[in-house]
């Protein structure tokens, strides 16, 4: 019983790729830096942490089991835990219950408004997985997800709002969803086909890298703001410098007739433009902090 239940937990780890969560955390930490003008408190540091993971592992999980028979009928994910098999819907739903309430009471030992407003995180997150049934926007519905990460930690350090970090949380929103049009491009025609909705689906290839270059570009002038507004210095500018050149790296090894490295474009290249985003943007405010 014990071994069975252990060899689901590591199939749903694997389902759900949790060391993706590199995409969101560190730009979960940079919302906590700006919020603490240096380093948090490492208490709170580490409930961010457990609330982050434990968030997206229920999203992701709660993703896989909504679109389990989504799955089964695409060639592409048709070997994913559930349709293959590995994985029963039931035990990906009670994974999902599990660690929502994980996240829930990682809101409760931040503060009051972070235990408030934890629902409504959850209802963002498990609301992605049925975009794509009603609007071809979905992308922007997952970039919201992740980009509710820098908001959520400020929150956490505060226990309040300030509208200048939502200024993050939409860079944020606007670089998720330009690399998920990208990603969405190999499922085109089955997506038309399924009658589901995405920007490539619905517009074609060509407009939708259009569309993903113009989101990076927003994603871009944000971060310019966000300096701005936070009154950051060189070393947080030439993070974003970095940023736009890996960002036009990744568009240049894809085109509308590639799409072949289309997964180094998305796992490993925009993994290392957050932990690059934060690197940059951390040193920067520990620089003022001790200047």
């Amino acid at each position: 019983m014990l071994m069975s239940l252990l060899r689901s937990v590591g199939v749903t780890l694997e389902m759900i790729k949790w060391e993706h969560s590199v995409f969101a955390l560190p730009f979960a930490f940079t919302g906590a830096m700006l919020a603490a003008h240096g380093w948090p408190p490492a208490g709170k540091l580490a409930w961010i942490v457990v609330c982050m993971i434990a968030a997206r592992s229920a999203a992701m999980a709660f993703n896989r089991w909504a679109d389990a028979d989504l799955d089964a009928a695409n060639p592409r994910t048709r070997l994913r835990a559930i349709p293959a098999g590995l994985l029963t819907r039931r035990f990906a739903a009670g994974f999902t219950v599990a660690m929502s309430a994980i996240f829930l009471i990682g809101a409760w030992r931040l503060n009051r408004l972070t235990l408030i407003l934890a629902p409504v995180v959850l209802a963002v997150l498990f609301l992605y997985s049925y975009a794509k049934r009603f609007t071809r926007w979905s992308h922007l519905f997952l970039g919201l997800a992740l980009g509710i990460a820098p908001t959520g930690a400020w929150i956490a350090i505060r226990g309040s709002l300030d509208p200048r970090i939502v200024v993050l949380t939409a860079a944020v929103l606007f670089w998720v969803a330009g690399f998920d049009v990208l990603y969405a491009c190999q499922d085109e025609a089955h997506d038309r086909s399924s009658g589901l909705l995405s920007i490539p689906a619905t517009l074609g290839l060509r407009a939708a890298f259009w569309i993903a270059r113009i989101m990076h570009l927003i994603m871009l002038a944000l971060l310019v703001w966000l300096v701005v507004l936070f009154h950051l210095g060189p070393v947080a500018c030439a993070g974003i410098a970095a940023v736009a050149a890996l960002l036009l790296w990744e568009h240049l090894i894809v085109s509308p007739r590639d799409l072949t490295r289309l997964n180094a474009a998305f796992f490993t290249m925009n993994g290392v433009i957050a932990v690059i985003f934060f690197v940059f943007f951390a040193a920067d405010l520990l620089i003022h902090r001790h200047a």
